[in-house]
């Protein structure tokens, strides 16, 4: 269940492309809290650092989901998702995704060729390694969570827009598609926030409901926060609320 919000966080922000100052800087945390429909099932954070690679300069992204209290008793979940992207252009060196969800695990690590477009991708769990060719835009999915908040034109995006994107998930490209649905003031834990609001286009099926099942709530900032996200599940609903955050590179815009 973890998985699915760290996936929510990335796959619903796949509309924004880079700008010149970025909406984000090293030492951003957030955590967020969820809840499979009364119970609380759990945290899913996201920090940003600093790292190195080919000495370069890099952004250093870690996103971690699990279970807490009872929760865990009845599916254990802890999950670890990492990229490695560049300052500038954001686009993605390498990503790590380590995850055990109720004994379903999974070891990899990926790491990008910009220049010829492929990404070398090695299972540590089926100890095999295999190179697949991507577009020259594509994210992964950690990377794209950042590399998407900073689009220059994400204000004057209309209600009923839709954009789609490449994006590099369990060994192949997915065609994302992301529709804008307009602006709300929400009331959080740190007070009623100015909020931009989204509809990704998901597959029906095992998980969603509909294809419009997922709904998720943004600061209509220059920080562009994910501050909540809905899901209508196959079975039940989850929600995932902000619940605590610190290095934001511009104040939190709170109404009074």
């Amino acid at each position: 269940m973890k998985k699915l919000i760290l996936t929510i966080l990335a796959l619903t922000t796949l509309s924004f492309a880079p700008q010149k100052e970025d909406a984000f800087d090293t030492g951003e945390y957030f955590k967020f809290r969820i809840h499979y429909g009364i119970v609380n099932a759990g945290y899913a954070t996201l920090e940003i650092k600093d790292a190195t690679i080919n000495n370069k300069k890099v952004y250093h992204s870690i996103g971690k989901g699990y279970t807490t209290g009872m929760s865990k008793f009845f599916f254990k979940v802890e999950d670890l998702y990492e990229s490695y992207f560049d300052k500038e252009t954001g686009k993605p060196y390498r990503y790590v995704r380590k995850i055990d969800e109720g004994g379903y695990t999974k070891n990899q690590e990926g790491f990008f060729n910009q220049a010829e477009n492929r990404v070398l991708v090695k299972d540590y769990k089926r100890k095999s390694e295999k190179t697949i060719l991507v577009s020259e835009d594509v994210q992964d999915i950690v990377s794209a969570f950042y590399f998407l908040r900073n689009h220059p034109n994400i204000d004057k995006l209309k209600s009923g827009e839709a954009i789609t994107i490449d994006m590099f998930f369990d060994e192949e490209i997915t065609k994302f598609k992301l529709k804008f649905v307009g602006r709300q003031d929400i009331t959080t834990k740190f007070g009623t926030v100015s909020t931009m609001v989204f509809k990704p286009l998901v597959q029906t099926g095992r998980v969603f409901k509909e294809k419009e099942s997922l709904t998720l709530w943004i600061t209509d900032d220059v920080n562009k926060v994910p501050i909540r996200i809905k899901a209508d599940l196959a079975v039940g609903s989850l929600k995932a609320d902000l619940d605590d955050y610190k290095g934001l590179k511009s104040p939190l815009k709170v109404k009074k």
